[in-house]
């Protein structure tokens, strides 16, 4: 469903830019983010010997003991989909 969001101004020609500016960098450092968690998840993968997909599913399913390095991964998973909901988001904004 579109929603939208008024931001109310006397001057929309200046502003316009710099919202989208804000915007773009903001897409920037979810990007940026995105790639040092996956980067993180790659790390536990090689540690452990196993795909993160396998790592959820086994964790999910209590296959593996909770352990403090298995909850720092559970998190990783966890800020991934958060930042990449994030990031489809401001993909998808349109300022018209």
């Amino acid at each position: 469903m579109l929603q939208e969001i008024v931001i109310r101004t006397e001057n929309a020609d200046a502003l316009k830019p710099l919202v989208r500016a804000a915007m773009d960098r903001e897409a920037k450092l979810l990007e940026h983010s995105v790639q040092r968690t996956r980067s993180a998840l790659g790390g536990f993968e090689k540690r452990h010997n196993m795909t993160t997909e396998e790592f959820e599913r086994k964790f999910k399913s209590r296959e593996i003991e909770e352990s403090l390095d298995f909850l720092d991964w559970w998190m990783e998973v966890e800020a991934l989909r958060h930042l990449e909901s994030q990031l489809q988001s401001m993909r998808e904004a349109q300022l018209d």
